[in-house]
């Protein structure tokens, strides 16, 4: 195969055009390197040159220790070329191997474009970045972003549904295992040694009934290329000790266990929420909450997806909030009727940091009963959780959006009527107050209000006033140009001493996807599957969505490692990122990531007629 035909195979490469392609081609070499040549030394001179492996693979060793292999295809050499610094690793020939050096100018004005960015964006974490840029080691193991079939050790024990509970009891201990996946007519369901305790035999029930009686279903399953952080962060929601992993065709390829993860945390997710679940008291919540955010820190340490540790903090704080309100309803009596618990906005969208404030609602139906008097209970149910949630370290919203205040509780016709007024008549509070409401979640009660406010959310993203009204609100914070010198250059060309990443950056991604997620009539209200969901409908190109999605995770990343350093320091976290910390990788990514945002918010007000 000829130098045009690989490198076409090759990223970043296989993304530029014909002319792009020509001149790396023209200031392409060729060089053999025998098994055990050094290609780069350690602390030597810097890479001249961006190296692909053409055949045979090279070895990157931190000492004398293998921590990296890079195979046919891969590049290397690129952190030493644009940071000018000796290399943090040697790299060796680990067989008789053939590369192709492309020379250091136009590589680095290769890795420089939108297409080299997006490529180092998904080649290394932010954390890599930092780590290189002050010579360290970047090849670290991490044990959250590895496919979950990794953890498999043996395939699932599987038995029918007319197994008896005592058959089932004596196959768990035979096999030596908590869980068994049972088969129901035309679908499998879960039969768990806490189904067998809690279900059968605390309740009295015969060994002869069957397992069909006692068994969950449908089945929660991952695909085994799924990572060991999105099958964390899926327990923690769903309250779950078992996941069955499956492969690409559906088959059962084995079984997860919360044990198999707890294995892998120092501080661990499970063991707090269980400390959470089983305190007795509003002030022992409290205090086995302040574990949070140094949990959420220990998981930042260990390089989990920033996205998932997002998700985690928001259900850390599903858990606390349903604990205070089961607490509430001891010290109340039971609520007068059925009723919901909402979190809104980022813990609604599970997109939390360390750092963030109370979002949430109530919703209730009085019945035939005196509706004063039922919004009274739960205006002291919702004091009592408000006044928790402030004492574990959340504070109110300053906005008064929280369920205590009457504007956020009511009936399901309330908050129908309230989210339709929102969008007649959007105005300033209209729009601040749906961006919030929009993105909501139940997160507790057994009152069902998806499908009445599914209905509204809806019915919104056809009203097309209220769809511009949100977009001239999404496109108003314009993130930052980029950099001079260690100032923030700010769109409107005033400059700033730190990088507020939430209002910079996170902030207008979650807006633009939030206007896209209403516009194909989605209920999902996370961001990335907002943004993916555009991609798929044919309203977001996949270049410019894939590009949003990368920025999205780099300044998720950014802001949560600033935070996770504050609060090792003993400091409260906060989103106010200092600049001088960056070093000339990560602002070359971080413009990129500026640019990818602001071209985001053009192209949707061209689309929707809004001027910027």
């Amino acid at each position: 195969m000829d130098i045009p035909s690989f490198l076409r195979q090759c990223a970043p490469f296989d993304e530029l055009d014909e002319d792009a392609l020509a001149e790396v081609i023209r200031h392409t070499h060729i060089e053999f390197h025998p098994r055990g040549h050094v290609v780069l030394q350690q602390g030597g001179e810097p890479a001249a040159h961006l190296y692909i492996v053409r055949t045979g693979a090279v070895e990157a060793l931190d000492g004398d220790l293998v921590v990296d292999v890079h195979q046919q295809g891969e590049v290397f050499g690129f952190v030493s070329l644009l940071t000018r610094d000796q290399p943090g690793l040697t790299v060796r020939a680990q067989e008789d191997s053939i590369c192709y050096l492309v020379d250091g100018d136009v590589a680095a004005r290769i890795l420089a474009s939108r297409e080299g960015i997006s490529f180092l964006s998904r080649t290394v974490r932010r954390r890599e970045l930092t780590l290189i840029e002050n010579a360290a080691v970047i090849a670290r193991s991490d044990p959250w972003a590895v496919p979950v079939r990794g953890l498999l050790v043996r395939s699932p024990v599987t038995v029918d549904g007319s197994t008896s509970i005592r058959e089932a009891a004596e196959i768990m201990t035979r096999e030596r295992v908590s869980a068994l996946v049972v088969r129901m007519g035309d679908g499998w369901g879960i039969l768990t040694d806490r189904d067998l305790r809690a279900r059968a035999l605390a309740a009295g029930r015969s060994p002869d009934d069957t397992v069909v009686e006692f068994a969950s279903s449908p089945l929660v399953t991952m695909r085994g290329d799924a990572t060991v952080g999105e099958v964390l962060a899926l327990m923690l929601e769903r309250r779950i000790h078992h996941v069955p992993v499956t492969g690409n065709g559906g088959e059962l390829l084995g079984m997860v266990t919360d044990t198999d993860l707890m294995a892998l945390e120092r501080r661990s997710a499970f063991r707090l929420r269980r400390d959470i679940e089983s305190s007795t008291t509003t002030e022992e919540v409290v205090e086995v909450s302040a574990a949070a955010p140094r949990m959420l820190a220990d998981l930042v340490e260990a390089s989990v997806d920033p996205l998932e540790i997002g998700h985690i903090a928001a259900v850390t704080n599903d858990a606390l909030t349903t604990r205070l309100l089961e607490l509430g309803i001891e010290r109340l009596g039971e609520p007068p009727g059925l009723w919901a618990w909402l979190a809104l906005g980022s813990e609604a969208r599970h997109e939390q940091g360390m750092a963030t404030d109370q979002d949430n609602a109530l919703v209730y139906e009085s019945g035939d009963r005196d509706v004063v008097r039922v919004d009274a209970y739960f205006a002291e149910l919702a004091g009592l959780v408000n006044d928790g949630l402030a004492s574990a370290g959340i504070p109110r919203c300053r906005a008064g959006v929280i369920a205590a205040n009457r504007d956020w509780r009511g009936t399901v016709v309330e908050w129908q009527e309230r989210f339709r007024g929102w969008v007649i008549d959007p105005g300033r509070v209209g729009s601040a107050f749906s961006g919030i409401a929009f993105d909501y979640r139940p997160v507790a009660g057994p009152l069902e209000v998806r499908q009445p406010l599914d209905e509204v959310v809806r019915w919104a993203g056809r009203q097309d006033g209220f769809i511009r009204h949100l977009a001239a609100n999404a496109i108003a914070q314009r993130p930052p140009k980029g950099f001079l010198k260690d100032a923030i250059v700010e769109g409107r060309g005033t400059s700033a001493v730190t990088l507020d990443v939430k209002q910079a950056g996170i902030g207008p991604i979650t807006n633009v996807a939030r206007i896209y997620g209403l516009r194909i009539g989605s209920t999902d209200n996370r961001t990335v599957p907002r943004i993916r969901g555009a991609i798929a409908s044919g309203r977001v190109t996949e270049e410019n969505g894939r590009a949003l999605e990368e920025a999205f995770r780099l300044l998720w990343q950014i802001r949560l490692e600033h935070q996770a350093s504050s609060i090792r320091a003993g400091l409260l976290p906060n989103d106010d990122v200092d600049p001088r910390g960056f070093g000339p990788l990560l602002r070359q990514a971080l413009k990129e990531a500026f640019r990818t945002i602001d071209r985001a918010q053009e192209l949707l007000a061209l689309e929707l007629g809004v001027r910027r």
